[in-house]
């Protein structure tokens, strides 16, 4: 069990030296409260201001097991359903972790101010995938954006008595490793250029991999996912990276892809194709348990095989007109409002043609269990990291994994580690601004756009809903020929084109189907897989290893 979240009886344990922290999203505000509640300062850097995080962008809702619409519901079960939606690949004692401290994470936020849909007093909670039963908190299809507000105005508590710091429109351009130990982050101001390296120990909260895919995810085009490349480059453990997760219902928009959020088949919205004329709902007779509520990869799939069968029509729609007008107004006005503005389509009166897009990286960065990745001192939560998800994340737990897991990692350094013990590093010059050109520090330049799109390219072609051993085998030949061509690429090109095969290498030796993994050459999920595929990069070449995965600890 987690303990000392806000609201829930820590100690106040004194002065500490600082904590960097990487992401102001659910995760990097998830440490801060509780860093800057028991006395560390933390620095908060962001390319953008909490406002505009990935966070804000997340619609459905957050999981708990409350059963506060009486169906019997218990964190055994959300844990349950974690684990079988993950397809067994997620540590257990992490899970059961994430599963209890829902139910804290939920008053927590309460009492916040956070204004979840409640009637009669009571919290309602709704259907999400993969779920037998009600346990989805939510604000409309806002809550994200609602959920960051309140947590944003948490941490101005501690930033107005100096315990926080922020750093709105600063870049990470690097972590500072040395001798197996991360002793602080390289930062970059984007509106002045200047470049200062901070000491301290540091928690990475800068989301998943959206921008090895521009243009092809729902996350935010701001990230990236240079910091992650530069992390592998530099030795740091990765795991699961072949678990990309495509959300069934995407539409394209400039520059990424629009959610249309697992809640509206939450509140009853079905998917079909037309075939012989009339509307088909595949998911319904295929699936009649959950129907269109089963787990993102299961519908994805679907989707994918059922729009190219000769008797169907290519485009797969989902149809919402039954849905009654409360359930716009107070449920998913937000989501039509999108709609109509985006793309002139009336989700009350009207089908919404839709196709899977990428939404959430279930790999990443390899933690444990108290969110320490391989490098003494760095610590990785929220999307960035992998953890809680196994093959395939269930909707709603997202925010609550990103909350759970900032709060371990803030809750490792309060415990076991004095944040500014710190390795020796001459070169560091504590918090003063010095000039750092290109020149002088490689991973300031800049990846070409050309390389990152042919990179996302290469890359869609082997890590697709589909993949076989010859679709990934060509990728990884092609971007071995990338890497190849131009001895000349920047440090950033570099990096890219070495994560680009590592993700590939970890698909090729993953021999099954699990999760969002699925090869159609091994269509079977094998038990001997069932461990985690873990990726590095030493001396000039990426390898792969798998791992078992941990026994269940009865607390």
């Amino acid at each position: 069990m987690l303990t000392g979240m806000p609201g829930f009886g820590a100690e106040y344990m004194g002065d500490h030296g600082a904590v960097n922290i990487i992401g102001a999203g659910f995760a990097g505000l998830s440490a801060a409260c509780l860093l800057a509640r028991e006395g560390f300062s933390c620095r908060l850097f962001s390319v953008q201001p909490s406002e505009r995080a990935q966070s804000v962008l997340a619609e459905g809702g957050l999981n708990a097991a409350l059963d506060t619409m009486g169906e019997d519901d218990r964190p055994e079960e959300h844990y349950n359903d974690t684990l079988k939606g993950g397809v067994f690949l997620a540590d257990p004692n992490a899970v059961k972790r994430l599963s209890e401290e829902a139910v804290r994470v939920a008053a927590w936020l309460q009492e916040l101010g956070v204004p979840f849909h409640m009637k009669n007093g009571r919290v309602v909670l709704r259907n999400f995938g993969g779920q037998k039963k009600k346990r989805t908190l939510y604000s409309r299809s806002s809550t994200g954006k609602i959920m960051m507000t309140a947590l944003i105005d948490e941490v101005r508590k501690y930033e107005a008595s100096g315990l926080v710091e922020r750093f709105p429109h600063h870049e990470c351009v690097r972590v500072l490793i040395a001798g197996g130990s991360c002793f602080g982050v390289r930062i970059k101001d984007l509106y002045t250029g200047a470049v200062c390296d901070y000491p301290g120990k540091t928690i990475l909260c800068c989301g998943g991999l959206t921008g090895i895919f521009p243009g092809m995810t729902t996350g935010s085009a701001l990230n990236t996912g240079d910091l992650a490349a530069c992390l592998f480059s530099e030795g740091v453990v990765f795991s699961n990276l072949e678990m990309i997760q495509y959300h069934p219902t995407t539409l394209g928009i400039p520059g990424k892809r629009l959610l249309v959020s697992e809640a509206a088949r939450g509140e009853g919205g079905r998917l079909f194709v037309m075939r012989d004329g009339e509307p088909w709902y595949f998911m319904e007779e295929k699936y009649p348990e959950l129907g269109n509520l089963m787990p993102r990869d299961v519908v994805s799939r679907e989707m994918y095989f059922t729009a190219r069968r000769e008797d169907c029509g290519d485009t797969v729609y989902l149809d919402l007109t039954m849905l009654s007008d409360a359930a716009w107004e107070e449920k998913l006005k937000d989501l039509r409002e999108e709609l109509i503005h985006y793309f002139s389509i009336d989700p009350m009166t009207g089908p919404v043609p839709v196709q899977p897009g990428i939404h959430y990286f279930m790999g990443g960065i390899d933690v444990d269990i108290d969110h320490r990745t391989s490098i003494n001192g760095l610590y990785a939560a929220g999307e960035c990291c992998s953890q809680y998800h196994g093959a395939n994340r269930l909707g709603g737990n997202s925010m609550l994994g990103a909350l759970v897991g900032g709060h371990a990692a803030a809750l490792n350094i309060i415990n076991t580690e004095k944040a500014g013990d710190m390795p020796e590093a001459d070169h560091l010059t504590g918090s003063g601004l010095y000039p750092v050109s290109p020149e002088d520090d490689p991973a300031l330049a800049e990846a070409s756009p050309v390389l990152v799109n042919r990179l996302s390219d290469i890359l869609l072609e082997g890590l697709g809903i589909v993949r076989d051993g010859q679709s990934i085998s060509a990728a990884l030949e092609k971007v071995r020929a990338a890497a190849g061509e131009n001895p000349d690429y920047n440090l950033r090109e570099k990096n890219r084109l070495i994560l680009a095969e590592a993700m590939l290498k970890s698909a090729g030796s993953r021999r099954e189907s699990r999760g969002a993994h699925y090869r159609s050459d091994y269509p079977e999920t094998d038990e001997n897989f069932r461990r985690t595929s873990a990726a590095c990069y030493e001396d000039g070449e990426v390898r792969i290893a798998f791992r078992s995965i941990p026994e269940r600890r009865e607390s």
